[in-house]
């Protein structure tokens, strides 16, 4: 054999016409189905996100144009620009949901931040019992803000509540009407509220110190640091943002928290307990100022965003330099 003839490529064999008819629908099939794979994903989001989309911010939209007409118990199109928004600001009943937020806001979180950093050290110490005293105090936050308002307004009654208690006990003298004062109320509130987020704080923050490196403790230790001072040195700073995310979901929960003041006050006595969340529902609703309901709740979302604006923001820089 030459080498001119072992240098020939050997023709590969032909293929039957049974075997090509029958490769070509097989690969139609794999096509199909593999069009089928990258189509699925979006057949099953797509009624969710168009839901989304009409629903929410579709109504958000809405609600801002109405709030720059003059609409009363129906919609009303008729262009008025910021009409709605100074009447808004010339109205002394939001004038008091407007003072009332900032004083249970304010309070509301500062309380349960302290309460449930505090209970987290204690937790942290692996104490006994443990698991029964965080099931404890997680409870209340599985109790919708209803169940939560009824049961503090029978507390805090003076006809039936903790002041009748002291009154059959023999403490006649023994006063707590905050439920019924116009000055007071406003800090019923306060306390329907600390006792079923603070639980929820406390587990935030015991994740977080679980999460601290062990080694930097015993170092400090090493060094003559005290427990407390190891606490408010270096752990505590190391939770910036536990204390961050923690500041958002309760400034969120203070801000849209109508069904505890309608089952606790119902922005009473008069309008002394009124927040915007309730201004909102009360004249949108209650008293036919559509318009007027939609300027307060577009101001409302205005106040949502400035908080988490900040947050998203310092989340995503985060994620972009680690």
């Amino acid at each position: 054999m030459t080498a001119h003839n072992m240098t020939q490529p050997t023709a590969s064999p032909a293929l039957p016409d049974g075997a090509t008819s029958a490769a070509a629908p097989a690969r139609r099939k794999s096509s199909c189905g593999d069009r089928v794979q990258r189509l699925l994903p979006k057949l099953v989001l797509g009624p969710t996100m168009v839901t989304t989309l009409l629903f929410i911010y579709g109504y958000v939209i809405w609600t801002g144009v109405l709030s720059l007409t003059k609409s009363s118990f129906l919609p009303n199109y008729t262009f008025v620009g910021f009409l709605q928004y100074e009447k808004l600001f010339d109205n002394d009943r939001w004038d008091v949901a407007s003072l009332n937020i900032l004083i249970f806001g304010g309070l509301f979180i500062l309380i349960c931040l302290a309460i449930g950093v505090l209970m987290a050290i204690l937790l942290d110490q692996k104490i006994r019992s443990e698991g029964a005293i965080r099931t404890i105090f997680l409870y209340p936050m599985a109790l919708s803000f209803i169940v939560t308002g009824t049961a503090w307004k029978w507390i805090l009654n003076p006809g039936l509540g903790l002041e009748k208690l002291m009154h059959d006990w023999g403490f006649e003298s023994f006063t707590f009407d905050w439920l019924v004062d116009p000055d007071m109320a406003i800090y019923t509130l306060v306390i329907a509220a600390v006792w079923q987020s603070s639980g929820f704080v406390m587990a935030l923050f015991l994740a977080g110190l679980r999460g601290v490196d062990n080694s930097i403790v015993k170092a400090a230790q090493l060094d003559g640091a005290s427990m407390p001072t190891i606490y408010r040195r270096i752990i505590l700073p190391h939770l910036r943002p536990v204390f961050f995310s923690a500041f958002i979901i309760l400034s969120h929960i203070a801000i849209k928290s109508f069904d505890l003041v309608m089952a606790l006050t119902g922005g009473g006595p008069g309008y002394s307990t009124d927040l915007p969340a309730t201004f909102m529902y009360t004249t949108a609703f209650s008293r036919g100022q559509l318009a007027l309901g939609s300027a307060s709740a577009m101001l409302m979302l205005g106040v949502v965003l400035a908080i988490l604006i900040p947050y998203l923001y310092s989340e995503l820089r985060g994620k972009n330099h680690g």
